[in-house]
């Protein structure tokens, strides 16, 4: 058996690990748990220490209804089994769980999550003590996750909920409808080479999250892609929502022909959101103005949630929906000129710790960081 480290472990390392063998863990770390389709993958959460140690779980393929719960501050790796880990879509691990904030349902949208990472359920407290702070280095291979709960938007219905964590998805499915992906407080998040695919408001939150390379799926369109609240705090921050070098677009043809010009990139949780797509291609969903304000109302009217401090950006966007002179005609959406856009070009500028320190960017997979 091939003994190694999670802390340096990368994609070429999990790859051992993941390959389907007659022994299922040969490659693996030592110590790494298995779970069969007819296991729990949250027992074997619930199994690991709540200590500092590093811990890898392997899942072989299957579908698995559950709610998974991670509370554990130490690294924490959940690996989907496949012979395709560079292929999102030949993943073969599904993680679904059916719940939403409907009349007669759930009361909290963190309960309805189908991955929670958090030190506690719920968690908001605004400065955490260093051992509250939950997981610092959780990291998801080749995995589904899906919120079945309905077909289209009926309410908040979580797929991924992120609060007090750094959190990495490599090669993921992330599939919801209204509010998809929470990043809440002092939460960092990562997403390389995934999907993630909603309809309204389904990257949402107030803490910080980087895309690369995602194809975002539109399911629909209602509010926005992004909805962000930003915080003001005692030190600069720069917590938001950041897409580079990715793919907008509708689900199929059929979606795409209801809400073509219709969808927009964002709109404003409160008036300090922040978000900025980079180099990213629209097809013909996105509408000519690019972001709206939280209503559709003018910018600074009542209800808009848009002020001075608003930050609703693009750059270097293309494709049919990039449309320029609708940019400039709705008077919401900042495009970016290259010394504009230079504070926040790479995860190293933007993600940082509880503390307000950068740079944070040691729980990224190294194999997976581009710059």
């Amino acid at each position: 058996m091939l003994l190694l480290g999670l802390a340096s472990a990368g994609p070429a390392a999990y790859v051992l690990c993941q390959q389907p063998t007659s022994d299922p863990l040969e490659g693996c770390p030592r110590g790494t748990i298995l779970v069969r389709p007819s296991e729990s993958v949250q027992s074997a959460i619930a199994a690991l220490p709540r200590d500092a140690s590093p811990q890898v779980i392997l899942i072989l393929p299957g579908h698995y209804t559950e709610q998974l719960d991670v509370k554990r501050p130490g690294p924490t790796a959940l690996l989907g089994q496949t012979a395709h880990p560079t292929n999102r879509k030949r993943n073969r691990v599904r993680i679904a769980w059916a719940a939403a904030v409907v009349k007669g349902g759930h009361a909290d949208a963190a309960s309805t999550a189908v991955l929670t990472v958090a030190p506690v359920l719920g968690a908001r407290r605004a400065a955490p003590a260093d051992d509250f702070y939950g997981c610092k280095r959780f990291s998801a291979y080749n995995i589904d996750f899906s919120n079945d709960y309905a077909h289209s938007a009926v309410g908040p219905s979580l797929v991924v909920s992120l609060t007090y964590a750094n959190a990495g998805f490599y090669w993921c499915g992330i599939y919801g409808y209204q509010d998809t992906v929470f990043v809440g407080m002092q939460a960092n998040a990562y997403f390389y080479r995934s999907e993630i695919a909603g309809q309204v408001d389904f990257l949402y939150g107030f803490g910080t999250a980087w895309l690369q390379n995602v194809d975002i799926t539109l399911r629909g369109c209602g509010g926005g892609i992004t909805a962000w609240k930003g915080q003001s705090t005692s030190s600069a921050n720069k917590y938001g929502v950041y897409v580079s070098d990715s793919r907008v677009g509708a689900a199929n043809a059929s979606v795409g022909a209801a809400i073509a010009a219709t969808c927009y990139l964002g709109r404003p949780w409160n008036d300090l959101h922040r978000s900025v797509f980079f180099n990213t291609w629209l097809d013909g969903s996105i509408a000519p103005a690019g972001y709206s304000t939280w209503n559709n109302a003018p910018s600074g009217a009542p209800g808009s949630r848009y002020g001075i401090g608003t930050f609703m950006a693009e750059y270097g966007g293309k494709g049919p929906g990039f449309d320029l002179r609708g940019r400039q005609a709705g008077r919401v959406t900042r495009v970016l000129t290259s010394d504009e856009v230079g504070p926040y070009r790479t995860p190293e500028h933007v993600f940082t710790t509880w503390k307000g320190e950068q740079p944070n960017i040691e729980w990224i997979d190294p194999a997976a960081y581009i710059w």
